[in-house]
Parts: C-alpha cells; sequence; structure tokens
C-alpha cells in the first residue's frame, strides 16, 4: 500500500516513519510518499526517513513530490499534517491575544480561531485535489484545528477523520503507571478536539480511574498543569487544553513571561534539521520527543489499518456527532471512541455528560461552527462573531479588537482580506 504525507517535510515526519517501521506488520506499506512544497525540508527529511526505513529492514521507499498531484496518485490513504504560514504564523497565534488579555495558544482561543481562517480553505482545496487523483483514498486529518478541519471536510463530502495524539497519550502514561501492557487499556474520552476529559480508565473493562487518581494523582496533575486537588474532586482526567479554561488568567500571565511555544518549536526545528542532514542519523533523534506529538505514529498507523483492513475495532478519533452527545447538532465533530470499518468511523454509545462538561462542550461546539463560517466566507464580521461566541472571549469591544488584529496580521494568508 502507499502512503501519502501532505506536509511531509515537517520535523514530525520521523516520528511517523520511526512507527510504519516499528509496526509494519500492523500496517504493510510499499512507498511513503512525503509531499510538500519546501524542497530544502523536504530533501533532509526524506533522506532521514530513507535511512531509517533501511536500518529497521523495511522494504518501502520513500518518494518525494512539492505537487499533491505528483504524490497522492495510487496513494489507499492520505495524511495531512501541514502548517500554514509556519512557526512565524504560529508566534503570531500564541503571543497577538496576550496584547488583549487573552490566552495565547495556536489551537485555542484566538489563536485557534486565526489557524482555522489559514488553514481551512488551503485543506479544502488539497482535499478536491486528492478526491481527483486517488478518490477512494481515506483523508487522515492530523492538522489543527482539527476538529473544526475535520467538520469542513466532512461538510464537503470527503472521505476523512480527524486524529489527535491526546487519548493515545493518556493511554499510553496511564498504562505505563499501572504496569500494563496499553492494549489492555481504554479510556472513556469525551468532548471536542483539546476538549476532553477522561471520565473512565478500563483495565480489562474493570473501572480504575480512581485507584489511579488515588495513588497517582499528583503526578497526573503536574502532568497536565492543574491542581491535583481538582482532578481528585471531580474524578475525572482533564486533558492539558483544559489548564486555558480553568486557570485562563494564570496561563495569561504565564504566557506574557516567557517566549512563546512558537520560538521554542523554531530553535528545535533547525536543530532537528541539521540532524536530518547528517548522514550517519538512521534513528529517531530523542530532541523530537520535545518537539510534541507523542505516539502520533501509533494512532497514525493503528487508524489507517482498521480503514483498510476492515478490522472493526475501536479508537479515539474524531468524527460526526450523529447522536452520540444529545446536546449536540447530529453534524458536530466530536471526539469520542468510535468503531473503525472499511467504510469510516462511527461512535460508541456515550453515557450522559455531565452538566460541568456538557454545557462547556456545548458553547466551544457552538463557536467551532461560526469560526467554520468565517473560514469559508471571510468577513470581520464574521471573525468576530466567532471570538464572541468563544467563551475565552464573549465580550463585543474585545472580539471587534481581536477580529481586527487577527485579519491585519494573517492578512498575507486570506485572500479575502485583500480583496
Amino acid at each position: 500500500m502507499k502512503l501519502a504525507v501532505v506536509g511531509g517535510g515537517s520535523t514530525y515526519t520521523p516520528e511517523l516513519i520511526d512507527g510504519f517501521a516499528r509496526l509494519r506488520d500492523e500496517l504493510p506499506l510499499t512507498e511513503i510518499a512525503l509531499i510538500d512544497p519546501d524542497e530544502r525540508r523536504l530533501a533532509l527529511v526524506a533522506g532521514v526517513s530513507a535511512r531509517m526505513l533501511a536500518r529497521a529492514g523495511h522494504p518501502a521507499r520513500v518518494t518525494t513530490a512539492t505537487t499533491i498531484e505528483d504524490g497522492v496518485a495510487g496513494a489507499g490513504a492520505v495524511l495531512l499534517q501541514l502548517r500554514v504560514g509556519g512557526q512565524a504564523a504560529r508566534d503570531v497565534d500564541e503571543t497577538l491575544p496576550l496584547e488583549c488579555g487573552c490566552v495565547g495558544q495556536e489551537t485555542t482561543g484566538a489563536g485557534g480561531l486565526a489557524k482555522a481562517l489559514r488553514t481551512v480553505p488551503v485543506v479544502l482545496d488539497i482535499a478536491e485535489r486528492v478526491r481527483r487523483i486517488a478518490p477512494d483514498a481515506w483523508i487522515v486529518d492530523f492538522t489543527n484545528p482539527v476538529g473544526i478541519v475535520t467538520r469542513a471536510l466532512l461538510d464537503a463530502g470527503h472521505r476523512a477523520i480527524g486524529l489527535c495524539n491526546v487519548a493515545i497519550g493518556f493511554q499510553r502514561r496511564f498504562a505505563a503507571r499501572l504496569g500494563v501492557d496499553p492494549a489492555r487499556v481504554s479510556l472513556d474520552h469525551v468532548g471536542l478536539n483539546h476538549l476532553t476529559w477522561e471520565r473512565a480508565v478500563r483495565v480489562d473493562g474493570r473501572d480504575v480511574l480512581p485507584a489511579l487518581l488515588a495513588e497517582h494523582g499528583d503526578a497526573i496533575a503536574e502532568d497536565i498543569g492543574l491542581p491535583a486537588a481538582l482532578i481528585r474532586r471531580l474524578g475525572v482526567v482533564p486533558s492539558y487544553y483544559l489548564r486555558y479554561f480553568y486557570e485562563h488568567d494564570l496561563v495569561v500571565e504565564e504566557q506574557k513571561a516567557k517566549p512563546s511555544r512558537a520560538a521554542e518549536v523554531a530553535a528545535m526545528e533547525a536543530t532537528l534539521l541539521e540532524m536530518y542532514g547528517d548522514p550517519a542519523v538512521d534513528t529517531k533523534p530523542e530532541l523530537l520527543e520535545k518537539r510534541g506529538g507523542a505516539f502520533y505514529s501509533e494512532a497514525a498507523v493503528a487508524l489507517v489499518a482498521s480503514l483498510v483492513n476492515d478490522r472493526g475495532d475501536v479508537q479515539v478519533v474524531n468524527v460526526r456527532n450523529g447522536g452520540a452527545l444529545p446536546f449536540l447538532p447530529d453534524e458536530a465533530v466530536v471526539e469520542v471512541p468510535a468503531r473503525i470499518t472499511a467504510t469510516g468511523a462511527v461512535p460508541e454509545p456515550v453515557a450522559p455528560v455531565e452538566p460541568l462538561y456538557a454545557g462547556l462542550i456545548a458553547h466551544v461546539s457552538a463557536y467551532e461552527e461560526l469560526a467554520l463560517k468565517a473560514a469559508l466566507n471571510g468577513g470581520a464580521g464574521l471573525v468576530s462573531d466567532a471570538l464572541l461566541a468563544h467563551p475565552l472571549i464573549g465580550q463585543a469591544s474585545l472580539s471587534d479588537d481581536l477580529a481586527a488584529r487577527l485579519i491585519e496580521a494573517n492578512r498575507a494568508h486570506l485572500p479575502w482580506a485583500s480583496a
């Protein structure tokens, strides 16, 4: 099988390659096509990827392309991991909102909206090209904001599923703390992309979350940046993205006092690319673990393998709600366990969601719908509406101010803003 990676010049890619090499029996690949317009990065990443596969004795060949048309022909699956505007745009996403007293984060709040405005039109254009060249290929979206981008793809009729590494990260870390094989651990994972809670941690079907919190609550709290007393009181494990909601003002003060994450990652990427250019490097560098995206490769391999092999297993993905969360529209995209077959993903039944979480989920889901509308249609009014609907912003004068700032800062990536 051929698999194509759009954004193949990303420093993330060797994480994918490492997983493909280790899990070759689960997803036998004959070709991995890396697609990226940046020829220099593409060459460096393709080189280290080929060496990694050769070291592992994997038979797949690595090919490169600078256009979608040249890269996706014959692919059974296409992974999207692009970043419109690169780390420079991300730096704006993380710093501009701070000027208005709002959290600066690339997928949450105003920064997440800016990224959606830049990204949705580009992804939809890519998907249309994929549909023409490889109409039977599944599109797996890892491009943030995953929930909004996946909704855009599904609304346009594409064979698409959204993927995030938060759930598999929790599963692997819980398994390590419990000293059990990760395959024995399943999660009651509920919410939206980057807005989720683990309401149960089951080992062989038995919920061990209360014991896990009792024994490891302090360490888990440190991992997600929230007070241990809070998670013990709630009896759930929020994703670390909930810190932007539960500790918003504290996070803003912390962010103002240090360089942006984008600045850190940009420096890290420069070092990684230098490593990738070394002909002696044929394994995933340890530095890559600090780049983010842990367990992304395992999640991607599992999802693609289930789609092409009709395995019918359950994985956490971003998928149409379809009644899974009855307080949301059916067409909303949620992040929940779903059964994966050759026909796609269908959410598993979800236990009723407590009001403390359901209220925030509904609020952010409404914002995501408005964010998508703004990304598709443009206009300062729609951008301001989306910001007004976001629970971290929600003030008229602030929304108007942020909308104007975001549009000006992203004008080069927003054709409608320059018309």
